[in-house]
This record gives structure tokens, sequence and C-alpha cells, in this order.
């Protein structure tokens, strides 16, 4: 069975073997900073508000929107398709395109403000923690947002500016009148129609309209000439959670959305913002036996009554809300199983899932954990289909990446519309983009920078890793071409966290420190 004309691609993929490996181009960056350049003036720690830490596409690609460490939300809106209609129906004519995806920036607004829980004494960071579009209505966009405890419901639309743009003054009156009623000392008008230049002498209090009214009268004309963008929060949804927000997910039916801490998850209605209902709770009665927390949950693309979360254990549950009110009792679980003697102490950190999506195609789910980013089929819970190998340079520096709190960091993963592909970010400002189709030996590692394949031609390139007679689990990654091969050359400081697939492109925005890049094939 196929799908659209995603299915299609796939379907035609299988049948006439791997796809070729895209060619990557740099499109367009924003926020870049120059050489030397601090991240705000006089801020170079993580913790600069102007870092980004969310990015999200809408359904229709035509939108990009993120989030900054100072409760900021930034929107962009392309312009290339505007002309001549949406890339899918140019291809569909066989219409040739010269140019490649192209955004700019739209409008921008304060999402969350810090706050502060006297009752805790805990500061709540004004930083996005996650962005989810909304169904657009007319010309007004809509999307939710949040913070480590607050969830917000914004709706951006343009609005008319009305301006005057004729007054009553006629021009001929106005010059003729101007150099009589001109003196030698200058008055000072005050408020309120007060002069200081005294009483006037000639003033009469008698006064009458002429026959017919004054001919020279007109009323002002105000016209609606201007557009602006005005951000309106609709709803706030707060208190629902202990711990922070991990996750937020709309759901397919396009009325609710869950919201995600380490031990619950919360299923809310669009329309109500002052009570939400538990669906899952892994918190035990006594806080001492706390094995595992939840790290991510997503809802399915279609099926409203399916999602899915993963866990600080590396395990992945697929739930069944019709099955129960608490759905505790997983449906499904996904879990790779250890080789006997190969646990250490960083097992179960490094193996912790830090994000997970569900493909288009609607039959697997992209899972990320520190070291490796594993495909799972839905209908096959007993391993991975697939497996690459991120950064297995760094599986020797685990003493010192624990040391300097690196091997806690949370990378994003992401998975291509047509399900061919999936991408995820590494340090040294690299991300990287794997071929997941059978058979594809397709491992690309590119550089969040203006020339991204630097990191191709500056090192010898390896022959990959042959996929033929492999039928299920199949590791790539650690022998495919780039400067990431050498542990040496690795830099903790600059990473790439956040990054988003286009739904219908081969097209990538990701996030490099405060700036935006983004990437055509």
């Amino acid at each position: 069975m196929t799908r659209n004309g995603r299915g299609q691609n796939t379907k035609a993929a299988s049948s006439s073997g791997p796809p070729p490996p895209l060619d990557w181009k740099f499109s367009q960056v924003f926020g870049e900073r120059t050489s030397g350049e601090e991240v705000q003036e006089g801020l170079s720690s993580p913790t600069s508000v102007d870092i980004i830490s969310a990015i999200e596409f809408d359904k229709s690609g035509d939108h990009l929107a993120t989030g900054d460490k100072g409760g900021r939300v930034v929107l962009f809106e392309r312009t290339d398709v505007k002309e001549h209609g949406s890339r899918r129906d140019l291809e569909r004519q066989n219409y040739t395109i010269s140019t490649h995806p192209e955004f700019r920036y739209k409008t921008e607004f304060q999402s969350h403000e810090p706050e502060f829980d006297y009752l805790k004494s805990l500061e709540i960071e004004e930083r996005i923690n996650k962005i989810r579009w909304w169904q657009n209505s007319n010309s007004s966009l809509f999307l939710l947002s949040t913070n480590d405890k607050t969830i917000k419901f914004w709706k951006v639309q343009e609005k008319k500016v009305k301006k005057i743009s004729e007054m009553n003054v006629d021009p001929s009156q106005a010059a003729r009148n101007g150099p009589s009623s001109s003196t030698s000392c200058p008055r000072v008008f005050l408020p309120n129609g007060g002069c200081s230049g005294g009483p006037y002498k000639n003033l009469s209090y008698e006064f009458n309209f002429p026959p017919g009214g004054f001919p020279t009268l007109r009323l002002p004309v105000v016209d609606s000439q201007e557009t602006c963008l005005l951000a309106r929060c609709r709803r706030v949804y707060a208190h629902a959670h202990e711990y922070h927000i991990n996750s937020i997910s709309n759901n397919s039916d396009g009325e609710t959305f869950i919201s995600v801490d380490d031990l619950r998850i919360n299923l809310w209605n669009l329309e109500i913002s002052n009570q939400s209902f538990n669906i899952v709770d892994v918190k035990p009665a006594n806080m001492e036996d706390l094995t595992e927390v939840i790290t991510s949950a997503e809802f399915h693309p279609t099926q409203c009554n399916t999602l899915a979360y993963s866990s600080s254990k590396g395990s992945i549950r697929l739930v069944d809300l019709r099955q129960s009110a608490l759905c505790d009792n997983r449906s499904k679980m996904f879990e790779e199983r250890e080789a006997p003697g190969s646990r250490s102490f960083f097992a179960e950190i490094i193996g912790a899932i830090s994000d997970i999506k569900f493909s288009k195609d609607e039959r697997h789910i992209l899972s990320r954990d520190y070291m490796t980013l594993k495909l799972w089929d839905i209908n096959m819970d007993s391993g991975p289909v697939t497996s690459f190998q991120i950064h297995e340079y760094l599986r020797s520096k685990l003493c010192d990446l624990y040391e300097n709190d690196s091997l806690f960091d949370k990378f994003d993963c992401c998975i291509s519309g047509n399900a061919l592909r999936v991408a995820t970010g590494s340090y040294s400002n690299i991300f990287r983009v794997f071929g997941c189709a059978s058979g594809s030996t397709e491992a690309t590692t590119l550089e969040a920078c203006k020339n991204p394949m630097r990191r191709q031609v500056q090192t010898t390139a390896r022959p990959a890793k042959s996929l033929s007679g492999l039928t299920r689990v199949v590791k790539r990654g650690s022998d495919s071409p780039g400067a990431d091969t050498n542990a040496s050359s690795y830099d903790l400081t600059t990473k790439v966290v956040h990054l988003a697939w286009h739904p219908v492109e081969n097209s990538i925005a990701c996030a490099a420190a405060n700036s935006l890049y983004m990437y055509y094939a």
C-alpha cells in the first residue's frame, strides 16, 4: 500500500534500488555572528537569551517558527513560492525551479517571561522548550509554545492600521493666512488650547454660520493603508505540571494536545485551559523507587487514539487511549536488548532517549539517544530496524563528557516527509543525514555554516558498509566520511541540538547558538 505522492516515491525507490545521496547546498542564514562576536553583548555563557531552543515547520512548510532562551518566538514565512504556487504543484507540472527555498522574517513576540514560584522558591526560566503549530484559519496563524511550566496558545494575524489621509485644512487658505498670522514675538502654545501670548484682543464671542455653511470645511478622511502583524495570547494552560515540561504534541483530531513532564502526561482540550486529564503517571508511591522518567512524547500523525512516549531507560511505549482513562499499561514496548556483559556505568545515561518522531508513512518511529539514531518499525518490537552511529569517536571520552555535563546534552532528530532519510545534530556545529531506505548507504556529514560540505572535502572518504544480505538490524555511521571520525577535532562548545526537516521537501533548518541555517537539496 502506498499513500499519496510520498508513498509513490517510496515505492519507486524500493523497486529501483535506494535513492542516490542528496547534494546539500546552503540556502540562507538568519542571525549569523561575525568572527569573535558574542551571542549577546557581554554574554558568552550557554544561558544567553539569544540561543535558539526550538525549531518547528508548520504542516505546509510555508512557515517556520523558532523559540529562544529569552522566551521569544520568531516567525519566518516562505517567499519563493508566492508568485508561482506551491513547489509540489510546480513539480507535477514539470516546471523548472531555478531558485532555492527562501524564507524571510515575518514577526516576533515575547511568549514567556521569567517567573518565580514563591511556594517552592524556584525560578522559572522564560526559555521556550517546544513549539507546535496548530491548524491555520483564514490568514491567521496559530501555535502552541511552552516553557518549563506554562503552555500558551497564540494567534498571529494581520490587522489594518487606520490612518488619516486627508485633513480638513484648505492648503490655499493655510498659505494665505500663514504670513498674516505671524508676529515678531512668536507665541508659545499650551495644552488644551491655551496660549502664553495673552488673550486675543479682537476675539468676538458672536459666531454665525454663513448661509450654505463653509465651503472650505472638509471632514478628515480615514484610510486603512498599512497592515501590521499582531500576536495575541488566546489561552494559558498552567498549574498542571509539578516537573519541567519537556514535550507538547498536537492530536490529529484538531481539538486536543498533550503536555509531558518527567513523570506525567496530561491531555488538554484546546478550548479548556483550567482543566486537564492525567493519562500517564509513572510516579511511584515512594520516590526512592523511581527508576526511569519520561523524556519525550508524540501523538500518532493520523490515529488520534495512539501516542508514543520514551523513557530514560531507552525504551519507547506505544499506548492506546481507548483502553483506559489511565494509560499506564502499554499496548506495545520497543526496546533494544543489551548484549551480555556490555553494560557499563554510563550505559543508562547514554541510552536515555532525548527525542522521538513518527514518520509520515505512519510505519516507523525515529528515536535519538546520546550516541545513536534508531529507526523502529511499529509492527516489530523486537529491536530497531536500523541504527546509525552519530559520534562513536566520543565513546572513549565518556568520563570527560560526564565531568563537564556534556553527557546530558539532549539532541533532536527529524525525518523527511517521504520517510527516506533521517537527520540529527552533533558537536563541532555538525549535523548528519542518513538514508534509511532499503539498501541505502547514504551517510552525510554537514557543518552549520555557509559551506556545509567542507567537512567532507578535508578528509579522505572511506567506502561505506554494504547493506546487502542484512535483514534486520543495520548499524551505520561510524565509518562514513567526515571530520567527525577524528576524535581530536571535536568541539563540545559548539553543537547543533535543534533541527527540523521541511514536511514536503528536502530542506533542513538547524540552529547553531543564535544562528538559524537553512539548507536544501
